[in-house]
């Protein structure tokens, strides 16, 4: 799992709208990465759309969500719900596993692999200044607001 101090791995992951999207792209403001296990689930649709609804409060930072889904799925999660920040799919769960993030997960008894609902903030260089690990999401994005304040 990344460390607050670490900077953020690099990848190339493509969104909702099939822009490729790469480290450097965290550079410059604050950025939030959110990783979720699944579009369109009760949760998950729930973070985004406080997301969606919060941003104007976000003020220049740039917002992430990154889930093992395709980019059609994005499409299809963000069209619904009008979403307007990036959906990264990591369908090779490559950035997933390099945060972290990707793991063994219990659900009714039962064990099995997946996406641990983990939220990261970094700084202007990329670097991680603060994490929320196994987020619950009521009142998460507002606590992510807090924080940044």
């Amino acid at each position: 799992m990344l460390q607050v101090g670490d900077s953020f791995p690099e990848f190339e992951l493509q969104d909702q709208d099939g822009r490729s999207w790469t480290h450097k792209d965290l550079m410059g403001s604050p950025s939030i990465v959110y990783f979720y296990p699944k579009d369109d689930t009760p949760g998950c649709t729930k973070e985004a759309c406080d997301a969606q609804a919060q941003l104007p409060k976000f003020d220049g930072t740039k917002i992430f969500g990154v889930s093992p889904d395709s980019v059609k799925s994005h499409q299809k999660f963000a069209k619904k719900y009008g979403l307007e920040f990036p959906l990264l799919a990591d369908t090779e769960r490559a950035l997933c596993e390099a945060c972290g993030v990707w793991g063994e997960k219990t659900l009714y008894g039962k064990l099995f692999m997946g996406v641990r609902r983990t939220t990261f903030l970094l700084n202007k260089e990329a670097k991680v200044a603060h994490i929320w690990k196994n987020v619950k999401v009521n009142g998460h994005i507002e606590d992510i607001l807090s924080r940044m304040v």
